[in-house]
């Protein structure tokens, strides 16, 4: 469903990090969507200022970021893809001048006085904003949460063994590029190519993606227990995760292994999720029909699959995960925030 015609006026809206890769995508995120954009203001590096991103049928300039107020006045709405230590001078400069700013970094996420919001699960969340300021959560936790969400609401989820499968472009234009570089270079035989990962990607999985904390956790997948649990509002669940970087251009995946507090087998969670919003049920593995992240790639669905019983733990589910990490993962998680923000009128 689009948004067109759900409000009564445009929004001013501003998109910081308008080059990059997610950048890209919520300019596309808000066109296919129908969002009532009035004037649009783009930000990104010196690099990029004074080019130009095409936008329903023109052109719009690219301003070099300046992270000073006059910037953002008459803006209602700013979505910020810039990484973290720009979001952190920006987002401030953007409430100052009273837009409400969606961040799609980890730099607000854990704050508790910022929202962290997947519209599809805690929409209310969006207007309990004292900063002005709304986090986007991490591109593999989004799917996640869409996912299990209403299974949680059903049964209560007590443990989730969570194995993520991330693509290149959670690295940014940078990783894609990266990956293709490096699976030629393996074809041709020559030395790999290896800047922004911690091993080599070309046809090849990497369990190590961000620094690596005391815990023996990485940040990455801190992340997946933090903010599931901020998300769903239950820090009682148990989460073991663990995260792999694949040779996919685009589109994570993940593994879940649920363990419930009530009764839930493979037909109840099966109705459950073709019922759940933002959730597509892939399942028919006799033919064939599974979850990728090649098939997710260019939707905003979350594609469930391969749902079955845990028979290892009482009250136990298996199922599998994939979707868009540019677009649900963040542009359109980012552009459905925005929605959610326009409707208080």
């Amino acid at each position: 469903m689009t948004y067109a015609g759900a409000m009564s006026r445009t929004r001013n809206v501003a998109v910081v990090g308008a080059t990059g890769a997610v950048g890209r995508e919520t300019l596309r995120v808000l066109e296919q969507r129908g969002f009532p954009v009035g004037e649009l203001r783009l930000f990104a590096s010196a690099r990029s200022a004074g080019s130009a991103v095409p936008f329903s049928g023109g052109q719009v300039p690219v301003r070099e970021l300046a992270c000073v107020v006059r910037e953002f006045e008459g803006i209602d709405l700013a979505l910020v893809s810039a990484g973290g230590a720009i979001s952190k001078r920006v987002c401030p400069v953007i409430a100052a001048a009273g837009a409400v700013a969606i961040d799609k970094s980890s730099a607000f996420r854990m704050e508790p006085d910022v929202p962290l919001v997947v519209p599809e699960v805690n929409p209310e969340a969006a207007r309990r904003r004292p900063r002005g300021i709304i986090a986007n959560p991490n591109c593999a936790t989004i799917q996640i949460v869409v996912a299990v969400a209403p299974l949680h609401r059903a049964a209560r989820i007590r443990r989730m063994v969570v194995s993520t499968y991330q693509s290149a472009s959670g690295a940014g234009e940078a990783g894609r590029a990266e990956l293709e570089a490096d699976s030629r270079a393996f074809l041709d035989g020559r030395p790999p190519v290896r800047e922004k990962f911690a091993r080599p990607l070309g046809f090849n999985c990497v369990p190590l993606i961000d620094k690596v904390l005391e815990s023996g956790r990485t940040f990455e997948e801190q992340k997946t227990v933090d903010e599931t649990h901020k998300i769903l509002e239950d820090d009682s669940i148990q989460v073991a995760p663990l995260t792999v970087r694949v040779p996919v251009m685009v589109g994570h995946a993940a593994a879940l292994f649920l363990e419930f507090e009530r009764p839930m087998d493979p037909d109840k969670a099966w109705a459950i999720l073709c019922q759940a919003p933002g959730v597509v049920v892939v399942d028919e593995p006799s033919v064939g029909k599974v979850p990728t992240p090649r098939d997710a790639a260019g939707t905003d669905a979350v594609t469930v699959g391969r749902i079955h019983r845990d028979p290892t733990v009482e009250h136990g589910l298996v199922m599998w995960v994939a979707a868009d990490n540019l677009r649900k993962g963040a542009a359109t998680n980012g552009v459905q925030i925005a929605e959610l923000v326009a409707r208080e009128e």
